[in-house]
């Protein structure tokens, strides 16, 4: 009895599945051949870790989370010049779109010039835009808009009168420095008439990185949020 059983184990054994023992060599090769890298790397291990490390941080840079340096003060004060601000380049995937008030960071290529820039989004795909009203302030949709707390001091909304649609999938984006800011109104007689693609927009700035003494969190400012968009909703 003891030998048949015997028996029969062997041959259980030996009709174990080919791809098992496939899968086990495989498992093998794979770390011997992480062995091997970590033998040829100077350092080793340590090496390793921190080039695996530097890959995480550029796949991050380059599809998720972004710094850009500010060049310029057209939106001052929000952003000073030297600021690094962290650019959230999923905040609009997924079927998000920018809303009026957001600081967006886009590609002005055919439309402001071959650079990225940073401006805030004041008009949305439908709005009517136009400046100014009876107090000189912004109207958006009809709805005066008083951006006094955005604006660099001393600044009048616009000192160039404007009254336009923003076509659909596109964005009417203005700095908040208005004197000292190339924006949508500067292109308003030139093709693509002033205004931006969604798709040309690279990511929402959402904080001030560096300096440290001047960080804070780019939010969406409320200060639109009593506008109503097509259909009487309000955004």
């Amino acid at each position: 009895m003891d030998t048949e059983a015997q028996q029969h184990l062997e041959r259980d054994r030996s009709s174990e599945p080919p791809e098992n023992i496939s899968a086990g060599e495989e498992d093998r090769s794979r770390s011997s051949l992480l062995s091997g890298v970590v033998a040829w790397l100077p350092g080793g291990r340590i090496t390793l870790t921190l080039l695996l490390c530097l890959a995480f941080l550029w796949a991050f840079g380059v599809f998720v989370m972004q710094p850009f340096q500010i060049p310029s003060g057209s939106m001052e004060t929000t952003l000073r010049v030297g600021d690094r601000v962290l650019v959230n380049k999923v905040a609009y995937r997924f079927g998000a779109e920018p809303r009026r008030g957001d600081v967006v960071v886009f590609d002005g290529s055919g439309y402001f010039g071959n650079a990225d820039y940073i401006k805030r989004v004041v008009g949305v795909g439908g709005d009517r835009v136009l400046c100014c009203d009876s107090k000189g302030r912004i109207e958006v949709n009809g709805q005066s808009v008083d951006e006094s707390s955005l604006l660099h001091a001393g600044d009048a909304p616009s000192e160039v009168p404007f009254d336009i649609k923003v076509p659909d999938g596109s964005l009417f984006l203005l700095g908040d420095h208005r004197s000292d800011s190339r924006d949508s109104r500067d292109y308003l007689g030139a093709p693509g008439g002033g205004f931006v693609p969604v798709d040309q927009v690279i990511g929402k700035a959402q904080w001030i990185g560096w300096p440290a003494g001047h960080w804070h969190s780019l939010s969406r400012d409320d200060v639109y949020a009593r506008v109503p968009a097509l259909g009487g909703a309000h955004g």
